[in-house]
């Protein structure tokens, strides 16, 4: 998805400065879907001010610059409106921990046993602060957006949790083959 309509996306939630939206996808509502950095939210938000689909107010600060605070027209609403009646591209699993468990072979057993109980412990985490998350002013969307992530990381956790022996047996067969 452009960062653009991220943007949009965002704002729809609210009105937000560039900092702001860069927090709803490090730790807030869309940290577990999607990814954006500064290097393409400020760009995408002047995009979208030229193009008529935000508009921009500056608020006044103590002792630091005006800040800016973006919002999204009409005209942005049905942009990203369109944007999302467009085909969505197939998931991808990006993750260091899943490429280091598929070359791991070359590491000791332990190493890889310890990662993968910092995973789950991860896991744990996640599902226990999502438990808690007040849903009550999210639409039906972002409700179920939230249960699958729930669901998904109870599942990683349990499945890991379940089979993390067959590390063992892999540094078993590598053992035997030397």
């Amino acid at each position: 998805m452009d960062p653009r309509t991220l943007c949009l996306g965002a704002l729809l939630l609210g009105d937000a400065s560039g900092y702001e939206i860069k927090k709803l996808f490090e730790e807030g509502v869309f940290s577990h879907i999607y990814e954006a950095s500064f290097g393409a939210i400020y760009p995408a938000l002047t995009r979208l001010l030229q193009d008529g689909l935000a508009e921009c107010t500056e608020m006044a600060q103590d002792k630091r610059p005006d800040k800016k605070v973006y919002s999204i027209t009409e005209k942005g609403r049905q942009a990203l409106a369109a944007a999302l009646t467009r085909p969505p591209a197939h998931d991808r699993v990006r993750s260091d921990f899943l490429f280091i468990l598929v070359v791991g072979h070359l590491l000791p057993a332990a190493h890889l046993r310890r990662l993968v109980d910092e995973r789950i412990a991860w896991y744990r985490a996640a599902v226990a602060s999502m438990e808690v998350c007040d849903l009550s002013g999210r639409p039906p969307g972002g409700r179920l957006v939230h249960g699958l992530g729930l669901a998904v990381y109870r599942a990683a956790a349990d499945y890991l949790e379940r089979n993390a022996h067959l590390l063992d047996e892999g540094e078993a067969a590598l053992s035997a083959a030397q």
